[in-house]
């Protein structure tokens, strides 16, 4: 990643993360995980708890020209009833296009539970000069 767009950069130096907000999620009980897109946000993860508490996961870097959007190839029911143990984020490599005009950088968010790890991939489709991602995790 070779620029940083003005959202990630934005939200670096203002928002909180929603750290706070995941840690207090961690040993609930999952019963609902759906991956939605949101008229408002970009694609997001979401969670609900046996307690009725829901978290939801999203990148919130958006800048102009950009594509963003968060895929995952895992079976989400499969963690229904799953308690959440932990998260991680972790970089990849850059999807190399053909021509090499435009970036396309990925950036991997892994969710354990108790029934193993469910793995999202976060896409960035930009010109090269609006990188980098702002994954936020708020209480809905």
């Amino acid at each position: 990643m070779t620029h940083l767009g003005i959202g990630v950069m934005l939200n670096r130096l203002m928002a909180d993360d929603g750290g706070d907000v995941f840690r207090t999620a961690i040993g609930k009980t999952i019963t609902a995980l759906s991956l939605d897109v949101d008229n408002n946000r970009e694609d997001m993860l979401r969670i609900t708890f046996d307690d009725g508490s829901k978290i939801a996961l999203y990148d919130n870097g958006q800048s102009c020209c950009e594509t963003r959007y968060m895929r995952t190839d895992d079976d989400l029911t499969h963690h229904i009833g799953a308690t959440l143990v932990g998260g991680e984020i972790r970089d990849a490599p850059d999807i190399v296009e053909d021509g090499g005009d435009e970036a396309h950088e990925v950036q991997f968010l892994l969710i354990t539970t108790s029934r193993g790890v469910i793995t999202l991939s976060n896409h960035n489709e930009h010109n090269g000069y609006y990188g980098g991602f702002a994954l936020r995790i708020i209480a809905e």
